[in-house]
């Protein structure tokens, strides 16, 4: 199976092109063999590329445990730079099909035609609790919870994905409250947690556990959603520079809706055997 291997902010994903959906016949055990980074390629997630009746192209996601995932931030801009510099959407700006709608990249483009940039419209966060699938709750907004007798300060919201933010100013938390967090009752399908740093109102750091993939260099709707937390708590600014462990994006919040710009690079292609 011919694949192609891409990162975002270090958030790394294997792509395999399937546009007739007839090619990968058990996609979620297929994402678990080669996305293992001792007896597989090694990956946080597969996507997988398929034509689309309402967008250029479709993205499908599975994490690296076999789980999917509706949207993925860094996923997303990997997508956008394949297709356009693989030659198969040879336009700047690019509608794709995923699991929470349809998403436009806006790619900048060099004088080498390639792209040094990728801007999603990333759409509109939500804070219901409906969304979010809170365990009876209507919303969870900067909340103190107990979870395994130890109290956390809490703001949930939808991003494409579900995404709990945990103020982490003083580095009382670590990744191990996050493996906690994700699995807490109070989610009924988990939750990504993001450990978030203010260090002033217009750059934040973040960390994240993801739900499926675990602790991850970096995470694009977990940046767009730790902004869009703190901005609800008037923390910080509508615009900000996000920097994770893998790099840095720029996300910003327009009439409501949330934008995120940043590179995406190719590793490597190859033959997998599976």
């Amino acid at each position: 199976m011919n694949f192609i291997k891409m990162q975002g902010l270090g958030n790394d994903f294997i792509f395999i092109m399937d546009k007739e959906e007839n090619y990968l016949k058990d996609e979620l055990e297929i994402a678990k063999k080669v996305c293992d980074r001792r007896f597989g390629i090694g990956a946080d997630g597969l996507v997988i590329i398929r034509n689309s009746e309402i967008a250029d192209a479709k993205m499908i996601i599975i994490n690296s445990d076999g789980s999917r995932a509706n949207m993925c931030g860094n996923a997303i801009r990997c997508f956008a730079k394949y297709l356009y510099e693989r030659g198969i959407i040879k336009k700047d700006n690019i509608s794709i099909e995923t699991g929470d709608g349809v998403k436009i990249a806006e790619l900048f483009i060099n004088e080498d035609d390639k792209v040094d940039l990728v801007r999603v419209n990333m759409g509109k966060p939500s804070f219901k609790g409906e969304d979010v699938k809170l365990d009876n709750k209507e919303q969870l907004i900067n909340e103190v919870v107990k979870i395994n007798d130890k109290e956390y300060k809490l703001t949930s919201l939808l991003m494409g994905v579900p995404h709990t933010i945990l103020i982490n100013n003083n580095d009382e938390y670590s990744m191990d409250d996050g493996k906690i967090i994700e699995k807490s009752s109070l989610f009924r399908e988990n939750t990504n947690v993001n450990l978030v740093k203010i260090n002033n109102k217009e750059s934040i750091e973040v960390k994240t556990w993801e739900r499926g993939a675990g602790a991850t260099l970096a995470c694009g709707t977990g940046c767009c959603a730790s902004l869009v937390a703190l901005n609800r708590l008037g923390l910080c600014e509508s615009k900000a520079k996000i920097t994770t462990l893998g790099g840095n994006l720029i996300v910003e919040i327009i009439n409501g809706y949330v934008f995120m710009t940043g590179e995406a690079t190719f590793i490597c292609s190859g033959i997998v055997l599976i």
